[in-house]
C-alpha cells in the first residue's frame, strides 16, 4: 500500500498585524515555516478543470525575472529556509538548493536573529548579537499556536489543541471525507517528504479518476505554499526527551499527611508526568503522580534547607542504582525579599483547599518558612497537630487576599461550623482578633494565557493524579481556571491556575501515549441503582479520612473484569 502525505489545504491570508501579534508570542522560534496557514497557489476554478499532462517546458517558478522548468527529473520539491516557499528543487538557488531566490538567501545572512536561531536548533551557540527568546517545547508551542489561532479566526471546528482537521488535497470544496489528525504525529510530514524519501505520492482511491495528471495538478497546487521544516519530527521527538530519569530519588508531599515530606523514587516518565513511588514501599503500589514541574516536589535536602517538616525514611542506605536528582531540573520559584513588610503567623487569607480543590477557603498562615514558603492552614477543619497543614509559596496562584473571592463573586467557604452566616471578613477578623495579610504581598501578575470559557482540554484529575481527563474551562478569573471535568457533576470542578503544569491541549495524551479518561456516561438515578442490583462488583472510592476526601459526594467505579 503507498504512503500518503497528508496535506491541509487551507488557503487563507494573515495580515501583517496579526503576524506581528503572533510572532510576539514566540510561538515559533525558527520555524518560519509554520508561522502562516498553507496557501494554495490556484483557485478552486482552476483545480475543478482537469489539468493538462505537463509539458518538459511547463515554466513553473519565476524568481528575479528568470523563468525555471519542471526537469522531469527526480529532483523532487524543496523548502525554502528563509520563506518557507515549496516548489521544485531544481528551480532552486545555489547549489545546496536552499533557497528559493537570491532575495532570501541574502535576507538569511542577514538576518542576525534566524541565523541564531537555527543555530541554536543545531546544537550551536547563538551570536551576541542574536535576541536570546525564551525557550519552550516545540509541541508546547504548536498547541498554543493552534488554539491562538482557532480564537482569532474563529476556527474552532477545524484546530483543537494540536489535532486540526484535515482534507485532502483534490477533494476540494467537499468535506464529507475530512478527517482530525495530531499534526505530530508519525502521519504528518512536511512537502516534499515522499519525494526525499522514495515514497510515491498518490491521490485517494475515491478521487483517483478526478484528474488525469496527478503530477501536474499537486506540482500546481503545491508550489508556492507553506508547509512544515523539513526537520520537524525530529524537533517533535527532540522535545519530549525528559530530564527525569528512572531511579532519580525526590522530595515528594506525603499523600496522606500534606504537611511533610517524603523521599521517593522516579518509577516511570510518561509525557514529562512521572510516578513516584515512596522510597519505603516495597512492592511499590504505595505512589503518587505529578508533572515533573510541580510545585509538589523537590531535590533531595530542600525540606531541611527551608525548615519543612520531613518524614525520615526507615532506609538508611540507599538502594543500588538510586541518585539524587540535581537541583537544577526542577520548577524554580520566584525570588521574594522578605527583609521588610512580610507574611507573619496569624495572618489571615483565602487559599484554594488542597483537599477539595473545588473549593477556596478562609484560611490562616500558620508557619512561615524561608525562601518565601508558608505553611497555611484551612479555618475550622485543621488537626490538633497541624498534620493538614499545607505549603504554599508566598507567589502561589492558589493563595488570594482577603476579599479576593467577593469581589469576583466566588462562593468562599467558612470555617467549618461558623454560625454567623453570611460570611463577612470584617466580622471575622474582629471575632478572631487577627489581622488580613497585606494585599501587596500577593502575586498579581496575569498572563495573557488566551483561555475562554468552552474550550476543550485534557486535564488532570488533581485529586486522583494518575488520571488524566476530557475537561472544560467554565469560568476564568483573572488566571484562575474553573475546570470542569465532562460528564461528571460540578461539584466535582477543581480551579487551576492558567499556567498549571497539570493542563494540556487537546491531543496532548495520543502524541505522549498516556491513557485519556473519556467522559464519565450519564446515568440517573434509576439506572445506577439497576446496575448495583445486577450483582456486578463495583469499588467505593474514597479518602482514608476526611483529610485525605474531597469533600464532595463519593461515587462508584465500575471494576474491570
Amino acid at each position: 500500500m503507498a504512503q500518503v502525505t497528508l496535506l491541509p489545504g487551507q488557503t487563507e491570508h494573515t495580515s501583517r498585524v496579526e503576524r506581528k501579534r503572533r510572532d510576539s508570542f514566540g510561538m515559533f522560534d525558527g520555524y518560519d515555516s509554520c508561522s502562516e496557514d498553507t496557501s494554495s497557489s490556484s483557485s478552486s476554478d482552476e483545480s475543478e478543470e482537469e489539468v493538462a499532462p505537463l509539458p518538459s517546458s511547463l515554466p513553473i517558478i519565476k524568481n528575479n525575472g528568470q523563468v525555471y522548468t519542471y526537469p522531469d527529473g527526480k529532483s523532487g520539491m524543496a523548502t525554502c529556509e528563509m520563506c518557507g516557499m515549496v516548489g521544485v528543487r531544481d528551480a532552486f538557488y545555489s547549489k545546496t538548493k536552499r533557497f528559493c531566490s537570491v532575495s532570501c538567501s541574502r535576507s538569511y545572512s542577514s538576518n542576525s536573529k534566524k541565523a541564531s536561531i537555527l543555530a541554536r536548533l543545531q546544537g550551536k551557540p547563538p551570536t551576541k548579537k542574536a535576541k536570546v527568546l525564551q525557550k519552550q517545547p516545540l509541541v508546547a508551542k504548536l498547541a498554543a499556536y493552534a488554539q491562538y489561532q482557532a480564537t482569532l479566526q474563529n476556527q474552532a471546528k477545524t484546530k483543537a489543541g494540536y489535532n486540526a482537521l484535515l482534507r485532502y488535497e483534490g477533494f476540494e470544496n467537499d468535506s464529507s471525507l475530512d478527517f482530525w489528525c495530531n499534526v505530530c504525529g508519525s502521519d504528518i510530514h512536511p512537502v516534499g517528504w515522499c519525494a526525499t524519501s522514495g515514497k510515491p505520492l498518490v491521490p485517494p482511491r475515491t478521487i483517483q479518476h478526478k484528474y488525469t495528471n496527478w503530477k501536474a495538478f499537486l506540482v500546481k497546487r503545491l508550489t508556492g505554499a507553506k508547509t512544515l521544516p523539513p526537520d520537524f519530527s525530529q524537533k517533535v521527538s527532540e522535545s519530549m526527551q525528559y530530564p527525569f530519569k528512572t531511579s532519580m530519588r525526590v522530595e515528594v508531599v506525603d499523600k496522606t499527611h500534606l504537611c511533610r515530606t517524603r523521599v521517593a523514587v522516579v518509577e516511570s516518565v510518561i509525557g514529562g508526568r512521572l510516578r513516584l513511588v515512596y522510597e519505603e514501599s516495597e512492592d511499590k503500589t504505595d505512589d503518587f503522580w505529578c508533572h515533573m514541574y510541580s510545585p509538589l516536589i523537590h531535590h533531595i535536602g530542600w525540606s531541611r534547607s527551608i525548615g519543612h517538616r520531613f518524614k525520615r525514611s526507615d532506609i538508611t542506605k540507599k538502594q543500588d542504582g538510586h541518585f539524587d536528582a540535581p537541583p537544577h531540573l526542577f520548577m524554580k520559584v520566584k525570588e521574594v525579599d522578605a527583609a521588610g513588610e512580610w507574611f507573619k503567623e496569624g495572618m489571615k487569607l483565602e487559599a484554594i483547599d488542597p483537599l477539595n480543590l473545588s473549593a477556596i477557603c478562609v484560611a490562616t498562615i500558620r508557619k512561615v518558612l524561608a525562601d518565601g514558603y508558608l505553611m497555611i492552614g484551612i479555618d475550622g477543619s485543621e488537626a490538633a497537630d497541624g498534620s493538614d497543614w499545607f505549603c504554599y509559596h508566598a507567589t502561589s496562584p492558589s493563595i488570594f487576599p482577603v476579599g479576593f473571592c467577593e469581589i469576583n463573586m466566588i462562593e468562599l467557604t467558612p470555617p467549618r461550623g461558623y454560625a454567623k452566616l453570611p460570611f463577612k471578613w470584617f466580622d471575622y477578623l474582629r471575632e478572631t482578633d487577627s489581622i488580613a495579610a497585606p494585599v501587596k504581598l500577593f502575586n498579581k501578575e496575569v498572563p495573557n494565557h488566551g483561555f475562554h470559557v468552552g474550550m476543550k482540554l485534557e486535564a488532570v484529575d488533581l485529586m486522583e493524579p494518575r488520571l488524566v481527563c476530557v475537561a472544560t474551562v467554565t469560568r476564568i478569573i483573572h488566571r484562575l481556571l474553573r475546570i470542569h471535568f465532562d460528564g461528571w457533576e460540578d461539584e466535582y470542578d477543581q480551579w487551576v491556575d492558567c499556567e498549571s503544569p497539570d493542563l494540556y491541549p487537546v491531543g496532548w495524551c495520543q502524541l505522549t501515549g498516556y491513557q485519556l479518561q473519556p467522559p464519565a456516561p450519564q446515568l440517573t438515578s434509576l439506572q445506577l441503582k439497576e446496575e448495583l442490583l445486577d450483582g456486578e462488583e463495583y469499588s467505593f472510592l474514597q479518602g482514608a479520612s476526611d483529610q485525605e476526601s474531597n469533600g464532595s459526594a463519593s461515587y462508584y467505579i465500575k471494576q474491570e473484569p
